[in-house]
């Protein structure tokens, strides 16, 4: 098992965002996560499908769409057809879970739920045996280059005894300040993707930084292996 880098473009320079996105690529990411914010589940307003479509031209990596937005059944399809691998929705914003879980997997997409740092993970109970993947923000959504919160670690724990419980191995992805300095604690807890926006991308060399992010998270993963025996 290695752990996943997500490069999240909310911290990339969108002047030269295909160039962006081409040095994560070749410094070895393995998704490439994409915030979508509407100004109204979050405050801010960031991209939409135009420039999801044009983003899925430029990489062949899978595309990690994270839906921060009011009423996301409305634009499954929309997203899955831009280039969606995976998409996520938030437990708020989305009444009918199950129902939406079950069409963004009849659009062959990766189906995520995200969850807030006030949101509790037992949400989670009832739709455990049918998520594909689980987001853990450890910041408040909305904006980049938060402070990680540290209760996170605890959540990720409680997410990872859920998911044994229903007998899914559904990776738990976690976004919101990961850095250097966290990102073992993280893998340790639980989490399997990391996403990373401002580690990477505001750094001098995003390569660098990706593969430092992932040899903290292959220390986590020993770490949560002796936890085990």
């Amino acid at each position: 098992m290695t752990v996943r880098i997500a490069p999240s473009i909310l911290a990339a320079d969108f002047s030269a965002l295909g160039e962006e996105i081409a040095t994560a690529e070749r410094g070895g990411a393995d998704l490439i996560h994409v915030d979508v914010m509407d100004g109204h589940f979050v405050p801010n307003i960031t991209i939409g499908p135009p420039v999801v479509r044009a983003i899925k031209r430029v990489t062949s990596l899978p595309l990690d769409v994270h839906l921060m937005i009011a009423d996301p059944a409305r634009y499954l399809t929309t997203f899955a057809d831009a280039g969606a691998d995976f998409l996520s929705v938030h437990v708020e914003a989305t009444p009918h879970l199950h129902k939406t879980l079950t069409e963004i997997k009849k659009l062959g997409v990766q189906a995520g739920v995200a969850l807030n740092p006030s949101t509790p993970e037992s949400v989670l109970n009832e739709i455990a045996t049918e998520v594909d993947f689980i987001l853990v923000m450890s910041v408040n959504p909305g904006f980049g280059g938060q402070k990680f919160i540290p209760r996170t670690l605890t959540k990720i724990v409680a997410i990872q005894e859920i998911l044994e419980k229903a007998k899914n191995e559904a990776p738990i992805e976690v976004d919101g300040g990961i850095s250097q300095s966290n990102a073992g604690d993280v893998v340790a807890a639980g989490a399997d993707m990391l996403v990373a926006g401002s580690a990477i991308f505001g750094s001098p060399d995003p390569s660098q930084a990706i593969e430092i992010l992932r040899m903290a998270g292959s220390a986590g993963l020993l770490q949560r292996g002796r936890k085990k025996t």
